[in-house]
């Protein structure tokens, strides 16, 4: 059977603090460079319907063909961070998958009334979190691509495969 929104790759974990977590991996895991994108900026952002204006910044490496995620909410707006760190503390809280239209695989897969979060960045990614309902963590995040998005994916997936160890933390400008 083929997916609605397939294949899974990235692994998403809420942190308290990013710098740590990804220092961590680094240095215990070997997984780096870590791409960071500090107080994203969004168009819109919902959750459970309400608007949510969160404060959050993400760190992006790749393991191999796997993407690493660690999402850290820096203010205390209701979100699917928040709840997940209130109720289990740090951890995997979401899978994601690249899809070409978030609305298309939300009616696809008969998901909009499972939709907790969704929204829009400045930089018009598109994205929706749908409960799939297994556990804890077992959230689906549908991460709308472009070209350019689909780009930046690949470099970083391009330079954690040359990485030397070196400068395990790369701000985004």
């Amino acid at each position: 059977m083929k997916p609605f929104a397939g294949p899974i790759l990235q692994n998403g974990y809420v942190v308290r603090d990013w710098r740590v977590a990804a220092e961590h991996w680094s240095r215990v895991l070997g997984v780096g460079p870590f791409f960071v994108m500090e107080h994203i900026q969004f168009e819109r952002c919902t959750y459970r319907g309400q608007a949510a204006p969160i404060d959050m910044s993400v760190a992006i490496a790749y393991s191999g063909d796997l993407q690493i995620e660690l999402v850290q909410q820096h203010n205390d707006t209701p979100s699917i961070y928040r709840d997940y760190l209130d109720a289990y503390g740090e951890g995997l809280q979401h899978v994601g998958a690249l899809v070409d239209s978030v609305d298309g695989v939300l009616a696809a897969g008969g998901w909009h009334d499972a939709v907790i979060q969704r929204g829009e960045t400045k930089a018009g990614q598109r994205f929706a979190y749908v409960d799939i309902g297994c556990h804890p963590g077992g959230m689906l995040e549908l991460i709308e691509v472009d070209a350019t998005a689909r780009s930046a994916f690949a470099y970083m997936k391009e330079r954690a495969a040359n990485w030397d160890g070196e400068r395990p933390i790369r701000i985004a400008k």
